[in-house]
């Protein structure tokens, strides 16, 4: 297998995915797993560093991930699996935590 070209793929990425999902999200990795039922696409995306529109950055601070994988529409007879890593944001004084509605997505 050859060099991967970082540019390519991000570029790729951009025709393959819904602007909506890379507003919100950064692409990070793919790779072709094995699974149960043969092989399948996982592409990663990890969550930009942004609050919520209406939250203050002084006010809360991004403590880890939560990662869901959701299942997207198969690309050429492979099925594709998104492994989203979601921020989980906290409110430094209460500890509440506040998360973007994504709900496009699923």
């Amino acid at each position: 297998m050859g060099k991967r070209n970082p540019l390519i793929e991000a570029d790729l990425i951009n025709h393959f995915f819904p602007v909506e999902l890379l507003d919100h999200f950064e692409y990070r990795s793919s790779q072709i797993k094995m699974g149960e039922h043969g092989e399948f696409l996982e592409v990663e995306f990890e969550e930009k560093n942004e609050l919520p529109e209406g939250y203050a950055r002084e006010d809360y601070e991004s403590k880890d991930f939560i990662v869901r994988r959701v299942q997207d529409f198969p690309i050429r007879s492979h099925a594709v699996f998104l492994k989203l890593r979601r921020r989980r944001c906290r409110h430094k004084i209460t500890g509440a935590t506040i998360s973007r509605d994504l709900s496009f997505i699923a």
